[in-house]
Parts: structure tokens; C-alpha cells; sequence
């Protein structure tokens, strides 16, 4: 016996999601606006090469390590409550961000803007779930909800660089407050509230052991990242092995845990979420290089460089604006493996430009954007859908951390490919001094601070030599892309169309 369709969404849904897009805008605004406005900060605050990372690194760090226990937090006191508690907090510590005096008070700001931001991003997606029940519906509002973020990061060098010409540097902070007025007013009116009754007390053992599994593994990615690999960051990641073992454990004993780990015995749930780390990785690490390639190759400012990656944010939006509309007519997991096809397209287009060729890197990047988009929208409601309405929160929060993870990863691994293929092949002329040498073969950031004492030929050959290590890295991010790819094909394809029934599938008995 087939059960009554769902209720299809109407006015007040679409006026909600309308709603929740401005705090989704928001967190992928502070993802990037600092790309303009360290150099005035710097300028003002003087803060030391180590602080200059906290500060921009405190954020996506602190949102990655609360998201498991915010989107769980939301199942227990409700979603729009902790939503408006956020946003709130957004406010609020942004402000403080605008007027920090110093360094460690902004690192400080920011890491509570990151604290903030990990109950924005579950609440808007559990949200979104709790009110678009038809699928087809609701992989569309996921869609939207994607790109949001999207057009969020690409606005984010824009807007903080007119923020700085305008005014002074805090000011790009106060952007969230306009926008936290709008949510707050306008949250009792549009949005539903939902908390499962049957959730129980926090667990704050299961809390402090996610933070212990989270935070280590991602600050040894971001301090791989910039040292290499080193005996700090392999503790580090065993710290984070040890305590992610003994959350687990401490969740399948649990009557309430804070993260459901039956969840990942549903077959389209993992896979999803692999996809989404695969994918993440390869798009974090390649839009890390294509934004150095366009500053430090081809010379364009940080302002310009954001508007070239314009085209590439355009891509993105359709992908995850039409995959949904697509996957209505074949299956999702088609649909995904299609545009991670299409981006395998951008990756070997990257394995081939030059340092000349600006124009094709844009045009590579855009290919690479149009996978993300699919699979943000259409995989991250694989994951939403696949967990019942009572763990949407967690499974939201699950999705979310696997993204931020993704990427984290994705700068650290394909960086440190780059920096250290370019270590290799770089060599200085006869003669150079000691200390040019260091920095010449170092990186190509460091080769261009020593312009004045290096030939153009030098520098030219620099260049190239960086170009010629990020073919290296986009080979290798797309061959991870296409085993992404036959996922899709293989742990997917049981999944019919949006909006067609589906029969009870293996991997829910």
C-alpha cells in the first residue's frame, strides 16, 4: 500500500527559504571577505605572521569542530530557536570583530564568529528539510541553498574590498548585522519550529570527544599546509584517530547519542557523504591554486581575481539550481556521476595551460564548479533525505563537516603537492646569495618578495615552474574525481528519480 503523497510547499516554505538564504549568503561571505582586507588590517593592527593565520583560519577551524554538536543541539531545543540564538551571536561577535583592538582580540572575535556560524549551517539545512517534504521540491530548495553559499564566497573579495575603500577594515565585518536584524524579525513568521521529543539530554563526554577527534585533525591539515609535514601534525592526527574511536563507541551505547552513527549503515548516506569529501577535496585544493595562479602568475590584484572567478560561480549555479530539475527525470546518482564527468573536463584542461594562458584557467575552473554545484545540491539532499526527520540536524551537521573537512583537506593536500613539486624543479642561477636562494626555491610567494634582487627571466621561469606543479596537482585531483565519479555510478544508482516512490532498498532493512 503506496502512503499519501507529501505536502508540496507552499507560499510561506518558499518565503522561509527566502529567509534562511540571507544567514546562508552570510556564512559564505565570512569564508572569504578577508581576502581584501588583511592588508589594511595588518596595517592597523600589526599582528605577527602566526597571528595573521589564526586570524584568517579561527573561523572555517571552529565551525568544523561544532557543527556535529550544534546540528544535534538544534534537535534538542529546536531548530529556529538555535537559529535565532545564532544569529544573534553572529551579530554580536561580528561587531566585536569590526572593533577589535588588537590581534588576539580579533582571533578571539573570530573564532566566536566560527562558534556562531556552526549553528547557522545546520538550522538552515535541517530547516529546509522540515519544510519541503516532497523530494523534488526540497532538492530544489537544497539547490538554492547551495548556491547561496556559493554567491556568498565569489561576493566575498567584492564586498569586503569596497567595505575597506569606503570605510576602514572592521567595517566588513558589519555586513551580519543588517542581516541578523532581517532573520530575527522575520524567523517566527516563516519559519516552522521543529525538536525531536525523544532526543534527551546533551552528552558533553560525546561533546568534548568530537572536539578532541575534529579540532586536531583539522588544525594538522591547516598546519601541514603551511610547514609540510611534520612530527606535530602526525600526533595530532593520532590524537584525533584515538578520540574519534572512542566517540563512536561512546554514541553506540548511548540511549540519546549526539551523533546517530547508524546512520552511516544506510549505503546512500555514506556514499554521499564520501562523494562530498572527495569532491570537496579536489575543488578546496584547485580554487586555492587558481586564485594564487591568477595573483601571483598572471598579476591580478585579489579585487580582480574575485571577479574573475565570476564565470566559475556562474557554473555553480546552474548545476546546482538545474541538477535537481535533471535528477526529476533520471537517477541522482546519474546526474552526479554526469557533472563530475563534466568537471574531470576542467581538471585535465589544468594539467595542460601555461603561465599565459589566465583565460583557460578560468574556463577549467568553471568546468571543476559545475561538479560542485551537482553535488552540493543533489548530494547533500541524498544525505538529508536518507536520515529520518528526528536526525535531520545531525545528518545536516554530518554533511556540513564533510565539506568543511573536504576542503581543509583539499588546500592542504594539493598545496603541499604544489610547493613541494616547485621546491624540486626550481633552481637559482650561479652566483645567487645564500638567502635569495632560500627564498627563490622556497615558493612562488616568496620568489616574487624578492623581485628587486632577480632578474625577470628568474621570475618568469618561477612562474612557469609554479604553473607546471598545479598541472601536476590537477592531475591528481581529477583522478581522485573520476573514482568520485564511478561511486556515483555504483553506490547510487539504486536511487530512482525525484519525486517517483521508492521501494524499501537493501540498505534500509
Amino acid at each position: 500500500m503506496l502512503d499519501a503523497p507529501p505536502h508540496l510547499a507552499g507560499r510561506r516554505e518558499w518565503a522561509g527559504l527566502a529567509l534562511l538564504s540571507v544567514p546562508t549568503v552570510l556564512l559564505g561571505l565570512d569564508v572569504t571577505v578577508l581576502y581584501l582586507v588583511v592588508p589594511s588590517m595588518v596595517a592597523a593592527l600589526d599582528p605577527s605572521t602566526t597571528q595573521t593565520l589564526w586570524i584568517m583560519d579561527a573561523y572555517g577551524f571552529f565551525i568544523a569542530g561544532f557543527l556535529i554538536t550544534m546540528g544535534t543541539l538544534g534537535d534538542r531545543i529546536g531548530r529556529r530557536r538555535l537559529l535565532m540564538i545564532g544569529m544573534t551571536a553572529f551579530a554580536l561577535a561580528s561587531i566585536f570583530a569590526a572593533l577589535a583592538p588588537n590581534a588576539e582580540l580579533l582571533i578571539l572575535a573570530r573564532a566566536l564568529l566560527g562558534i556562531a556560524g556552526a549553528t547557522l549551517m545546520p538550522s538552515t539545512l535541517s530547516l529546509i528539510s522540515n519544510m519541503f517534504a516532497d523530494a523534488r521540491q526540497r532538492a530544489l530548495a537544497i539547490g538554492v541553498w547551495a548556491t547561496m553559499f556559493a554567491v556568498g564566497m565569489a561576493a566575498g573579495p567584492v564586498a569586503g574590498g569596497a567595505m575597506v575603500d569606503a570605510l576602514w577594515w572592521g567595517a566588513a565585518f558589519l555586513l551580519a548585522v543588517p542581516a541578523a536584524v532581517l532573520v530575527l524579525l522575520g524567523a517566527r513568521r516563516v519559519l516552522p519550529e521543529y525538536a525531536d521529543p525523544a532526543a534527551g539530554r546533551l552528552d558533553l563526554a560525546s561533546v568534548a570527544l568530537s572536539l578532541a577527534a575534529i579540532l586536531p585533525v583539522i588544525y594538522a591539515v591547516k598546519h601541514t599546509a603551511v610547514h609540510g609535514p611534520e612530527l606535530k601534525s602526525a600526533f595530532l592526527l593520532a590524537v584525533g584517530v584515538i578520540s574519534g574511536t572512542a566517540f563512536v563507541r561512546r554514541q553506540r551505547g548511548l540511549r540519546a547519542p549526539l551523533l546517530d552513527v547508524s546512520l552511516f549503515s544506510n549505503r546512500s548516506f555514506s556514499a554521499a557523504l564520501v562523494v562530498l569529501l572527495v569532491g570537496l577535496i579536489g575543488v578546496g585544493g584547485t580554487m586555492y591554486l587558481v586564485t594564487q595562479y591568477l595573483q601571483l602568475v598572471q598579476g591580478l590584484t585579489p579585487f580582480v581575481a574575485g571577479l574573475w572567478m565570476g564565470p566559475p560561480a556562474l557554473a555553480m549555479f546552474a548545476a546546482a539550481i538545474g541538477a535537481p530539475f535533471v535528477a526529476r527525470r533520471l537517477r541522482p546518482g546519474s546526474v552526479m556521476a554526469l557533472t563530475l564527468g563534466l568537471s574531470v573536463i576542467g581538471y585535465v584542461l589544468l594539467t595542460i595551460v601555461g603561465s599565459g594562458d589566465g583565460a583557460w584557467v578560468v574556463v577549467a575552473f568553471a568546468f571543476v564548479y559545475l561538479g560542485l554545484g551537482a553535488i552540493s545540491a543533489l548530494g547533500t539532499d541524498v544525505v538529508v533525505g536518507s536520515a529520518p526527520a528526528s536526525k535531520s540536524g545531525s545528518a545536516a551537521a554530518m554533511s556540513e563537516t564533510v565539506m568543511e573537512l573536504g576542503i581543509a583537506v583539499g588546500v592542504a593536500l594539493l598545496g603541499s603537492l604544489t610547493t613541494a613539486l616547485y621546491a624540486a624543479r626550481m633552481t637559482a642561477p650561479p652566483g645567487t646569495a645564500p638567502q635569495v636562494t632560500d627564498g627563490l626555491t622556497g615558493s612562488l610567494p616568496e620568489a616574487l618578495a624578492l623581485a628587486d634582487e632577480l632578474s625577470a627571466d628568474v621570475l618568469v621561469r618561477a612562474q612557469e615552474t609554479f604553473t607546471s606543479a598545479m598541472n601536476v596537482a590537477a592531475a591528481t585531483a581529477g583522478s581522485a574525481i573520476i573514482l568520485a565519479t564511478l561511486l556515483c555510478l555504483v553506490a547510487l544508482r539504486h536511487l530512482p528519480p525525484l519525486g517517483q516512490e521508492q521501494r524499501v532498498e537493501a540498505d534500509q532493512r
